[in-house]
């Protein structure tokens, strides 16, 4: 290979190679992740069409649409996952991580809207449900136009937004039902708690078992907005 073919080479691959991150999992590993993100994508699905069905039954028209963007949330969050993990790797994959990543915001984003939507008579409550989703397109942004720059940064970003409800507790998260929040507090603590094994790249299956901490967390917020609705 000459030289010039080297260089041509390497401005083609500059695209992936900005956001590639190590991507070193055996084959039982690969498999594992992929029946998780299936059976992720599958639930999720009916779940869904569950939530919006009862939610057409039960509930008043701007609780269909509020749902609506939980779980618009939910699934992208569930399917772009599934598509940036088991893609193979090539310069699609990179550029599927950035949508994979910005997923996360929406997701959370989407899942403060029907429990601040709840809380109706909270001006701050309103306030706080506007920087969330503020910080999320921020954070999109960020990750579509610079991706892998800002890797670290996100990940406390993440943990900042899941827990900046908390600063509603005395305006509004306490009258909740208590069912839901007991499902909000879990959650939160299961997403958290994943991102430990998110970090701890040496451990074989870290992937699965974050990815799993992720099903988790996302059936209990699922849960409580479920809750909302029947309540």
């Amino acid at each position: 290979m000459t030289i010039f073919q080297l260089k041509q080479l390497a401005s083609h691959s500059v695209y992936a190679a900005r956001d590639a991150i190590g991507w070193h999992y055996d084959r039982a590993e690969l498999i594992a992740d992929g029946i998780v993100h299936v059976v992720g994508v599958c639930l999720g699905l009916i779940a869904a069409t569950v939530l919006v069905v009862l939610t057409v039954v039960y509930a008043t028209p701007l609780d269909i649409v509020v749902v609506s963007v939980y779980v618009a949330g939910l699934l992208a969050m569930l399917v772009l996952s599934a598509t940036y993990n088991l893609w193979p790797v090539s310069r699609a994959k990179w550029v599927l991580r950035r949508f994979d990543h910005s997923a996360i915001y929406v997701l959370i984003a989407a899942t403060y809207t029907p429990f601040i939507m709840e809380m109706k008579e909270s001006i701050f409550a309103i306030a706080l449900l506007t920087g969330v989703w503020c910080i999320a397109i921020v954070g999109i942004v960020l990750k579509l136009g610079w991706p892998g720059r800002f890797d670290r940064v996100s990940v406390g970003l993440y943990l900042a937004m899941g827990w900046s409800g908390v600063m509603l507790y005395h305006t509004g998260v306490s009258t909740l039902p208590r069912t839901a929040l007991w499902f909000v507090l879990v959650g939160g603590a299961l997403y958290s708690f994943g991102v430990i094994f998110h970090a701890w790249r040496r451990l074989r299956f870290q992937n699965v078992i974050w990815h799993s901490f992720v099903l988790l967390g996302a059936a209990c917020h699922y849960t409580a907005v479920l809750d909302l609705v029947l309540t």
